[in-house]
C-alpha cells in the first residue's frame, strides 16, 4: 500500500476556507466513525472474519462497489479504507459530476502515482454513470491508477456494465438492525450530554421510522435534541414533532421487484397474513394498484388455476371495482382478492399442461387433424374423406365417443395432470373415468 496520507479524515480540519472549522456541523458528520472498529451493523463485511476485513489484516486493497440501502455506511467505510490503506481520497458524486471531472481525477492520480502515492477514487450513486461512463473507469482500474469503491442503492447485477463488474467485488451492506440504531442514539446521547427526551416506546418509534437509515436517525434525533430539556415525549407526541421517514421503494427498481416477489411467493405458500402485508407494503410505497391487482389475475390463473376456477372472476372482479372506486376505497378489493387467493386451494397443473402443449406442438410440426373430426362443408370434401367416421358424442353412451383426436402418427400425450385438491380433486375423477371407458372402446 502507498505510504502517502488519506485526505478528509476524521478530525482533519475540514475544507472551505479559514472559519470552516467553526461552522455548524450535522450531528450525522460529527459522530462519523473515526476507525472501522466503530462501524455499526457491518460485522459480516469488516470484521476479522468479513471480506474487507481480511483486506485490510493482509495491508491490500481491490476495487469494489459497496451495494446497500441509504444510511449504512458505504460513504464511510470508503473514507476510512482510503485513511487504512493511507491513500489520497477522492470523493465524487455520479449525479453531480461527468467526464470532465473524471478526466482531472485520473490525471491526478497518474501524477501521484509517478511520485508513488496511490489514488482512492470514491463514486457515490455510481449507478447513475452511463455505459460509456462506466467503461470509461475501466483501464484506470486495470492498471492500478485508481483503486475504485463505488457506492450504489441499486442491484450492481441491473445497473453496472459486466466489464466493470468483472474487474470490482461486490459487498452487500445490510440495513441497520435495531441493535446497530440503538447504538448509533447512544452515540448520540454521549455528544450531547444528555439523554433523548423520549419515553420507552417513543424511543422504539423512533427507530423504527429511521427505517435502517443510520443518517435519517441521527437527523430525527438533533430535531429531538433541538427541544431543550422538554418533558419526555410518548409516541403520539414524538410523530407529531418529527416526520416520518418515507418507506424505501422505488417503482422502476430492484425493490419493486422484491416486494412484487414477497407477495406473489406468500399467496403461493397460502400464508393470508404475510400476504396482506406486502400488499400493504407495496401501496404504502407508492405502487400502483392496477399494477398489482393485474398480478393477482395472473396469480389465479398460474398458482391457482383450475383448483378453484372461481380465482379468476374474483381476481378480475378486484381489478374491475378499483377501477372503478379509485384510492383508497378500491383498495380493499383488491386486499380481499389477495385473502381470496392466498386461502384458496393451489394448483399450476393448467400452467404445466399449457407448456406441455406448446412443447408437444413444437416436436410435432404441422401434423395434420385425423380425417375423422374434420368437417365436410362441400360434396368434393365429403368424397375425400373429410368427417367420416366421426362418432356425435352426445348420441354415444355416458356422451362420450372414446374417439383419438391425436393426429395420425402421434402418440396420446397425457398433458394436463390435475391435482388432488380442490376443483381439480373432481376432474382428475372425471379424466379417470374416461380414460376408462376409451380403453373399453379403443379410443386409445
Amino acid at each position: 500500500m502507498s505510504s502517502s496520507t488519506a485526505k478528509g479524515g476524521r478530525g482533519g480540519t475540514p475544507s472551505g476556507g479559514l472559519f470552516a472549522a467553526q461552522a455548524p456541523r450535522p450531528l450525522a458528520d460529527r459522530l462519523r466513525p473515526a476507525v472501522l472498529s466503530e462501524v455499526v451493523g457491518q460485522d459480516h463485511l469488516i470484521g476479522t472474519d468479513g471480506p474487507i476485513g481480511r483486506m485490510v489484516a493482509g495491508h491490500r486493497l481491490a476495487s469494489m462497489i459497496l451495494w446497500g440501502p441509504p444510511g449504512s455506511g458505504k460513504t464511510t467505510i470508503a473514507r476510512l479504507l482510503a485513511d487504512v490503506a493511507e491513500l489520497d481520497f477522492e470523493p465524487l458524486s455520479a449525479v453531480f459530476s461527468g467526464v470532465a471531472d473524471l478526466r482531472k481525477i485520473f490525471a491526478a492520480a497518474k501524477e501521484r502515482r509517478s511520485m508513488g502515492r496511490g489514488t482512492l477514487l470514491f463514486i457515490d450513486e455510481i449507478h447513475r454513470f452511463n455505459r460509456a461512463q462506466q467503461d470509461g473507469f475501466l483501464p484506470y482500474v486495470e492498471d492500478g491508477t485508481v483503486i475504485l469503491i463505488g457506492a450504489t442503492t441499486e442491484n450492481p447485477s441491473f445497473e453496472l456494465n459486466a466489464a466493470l463488474l468483472s474487474r470490482c467485488q461486490v459487498f452487500v451492506l445490510k440495513r441497520l438492525d435495531e441493535a446497530a440504531l440503538e447504538e448509533l442514539l447512544s452515540r448520540a446521547e454521549a455528544d450531547a450530554s444528555r439523554a433523548l427526551p423520549l419515553e420507552a416506546d417513543a424511543r422504539a418509534a423512533l427507530i423504527a421510522m429511521a427505517d435502517g437509515d443510520g443518517r435519517y436517525l441521527f437527523n430525527l434525533s438533533e430535531e429531538l435534541f433541538a427541544l431543550g430539556d422538554a418533558e419526555p415525549l410518548d409516541t403520539a407526541r414524538l410523530i407529531t414533532l418529527v416526520q416520518k421517514r418515507a418507506p424505501i421503494y422505488d417503482k422502476a427498481q430492484e425493490g419493486h421487484y422484491n416486494l412484487i416477489s414477497a407477495l406473489h411467493k406468500s399467496l403461493r405458500g397460502s400464508d393470508v397474513d404475510a400476504s396482506l402485508y406486502w400488499l400493504a407494503r407495496m401501496l404504502g410505497g407508492g405502487e400502483d394498484p392496477v399494477y398489482i391487482a393485474r398480478r393477482l389475475v395472473r396469480f389465479a390463473s398460474e398458482d391457482v388455476g383450475m383448483a378453484d376456477p372461481q380465482a379468476l372472476p374474483q381476481a378480475l372482479a378486484a381489478w374491475d371495482t378499483y377501477e372503478r372506486l379509485g384510492t383508497p376505497e378500491g383498495e380493499l378489493a383488491i386486499a380481499q382478492s389477495v385473502i381470496y387467493l392466498a386461502t384458496a386451494p393451489k394448483s399450476n397443473a393448467a400452467y404445466r399442461a399449457f407448456g406441455n402443449a406448446k412443447r408437444a406442438a413444437a416436436e410435432t410440426g404441422s401434423l395434420a387433424p385425423p380425417m375423422h373430426i374434420l368437417n365436410a362443408p362441400t360434396g368434393l370434401m365429403r368424397d375425400l374423406g373429410y368427417g367420416k367416421g366421426y362418432d356425435y358424442d352426445h348420441d354415444a353412451p355416458e356422451a362420450f365417443s372414446g374417439q383419438n383426436y391425436f393426429p395420425e402418427g402421434m402418440a396420446r400425450r397425457e398433458l394436463y395432470q390435475p391435482v388432488e385438491r380442490g376443483f381439480e380433486r373432481d376432474i382428475r375423477k372425471r379424466l379417470d373415468y374416461w380414460a376408462k371407458l376409451r380403453r373399453e372402446r379403443g379410443g386409445d
